[in-house]
């Protein structure tokens, strides 16, 4: 048996420290900061709200973006595999061309199911009432500022919660899409 041996050029240390750098500070995003960063480096917005799904998706993207996609002879081998299955190949994208199309503008992420800026959400709890505001970047509970609905619903009952369901607005995509509908 013999094995091919190919010559690797090795990246230089800056690159590698970069990417390492990159990789580090995704860790630490949000899920939100976590979509605004797929959108920067895939040019398009998430489809998923997933943490680690995004992460992987990122972080892949990051080090093709340094290091290079697929080789021709691996792209090659895949539409002789694939026969008539598309190849998902994304290009780079020039950042002149994503500032032209809005790219960095995040008001299409905004959930579905959030109420508008300035809404107050109030939910009885222990015969205690609970209240929130919705903000345009996150939420304001107590005087303090927090990003996600999850976690104002676990200080106040101690546990984990999904904040839509604790602040009744798990079903709110549905009832947006039934008003549309006798709206029109």
């Amino acid at each position: 048996m013999t094995f091919q041996t190919h010559d690797v050029e090795r990246r230089p240390l800056e690159v590698a420290t970069d990417i390492a750098r990159q990789l580090a500070e995704l860790r630490e995003l949000t899920v939100g900061g976590l979509c605004t960063r797929y959108r920067e480096v895939f040019g398009e917005p998430a489809r998923s709200r997933n943490k680690d799904y995004l992460f992987k998706k990122i972080a892949w993207r990051i080090q093709e973006l340094a290091e290079g996609g697929l080789s021709e002879r691996a792209l090659a081998k895949i539409e002789e595999l694939g026969g008539d299955m598309p190849v998902r190949v994304r290009p780079v994208r020039d950042p002149n061309v994503l500032d032209l199309l809005n790219v960095g503008n995040t008001s299409d992420e905004r959930d579905p199911r959030l109420p508008s800026v300035g809404t107050v959400l109030t939910r009885m709890y222990k015969g205690h009432a609970h209240k929130v505001t919705v903000l345009d970047d996150g939420f304001e509970y107590l005087g303090e500022k927090h990003n996600s609905l999850s976690i104002i619903a676990g200080l106040i009952t101690g546990t984990n919660w999904n904040g839509y369901l604790f602040w009744g607005l798990k079903n709110r995509r549905r009832q947006k899409a039934q008003a549309e509908t006798e709206n029109a």
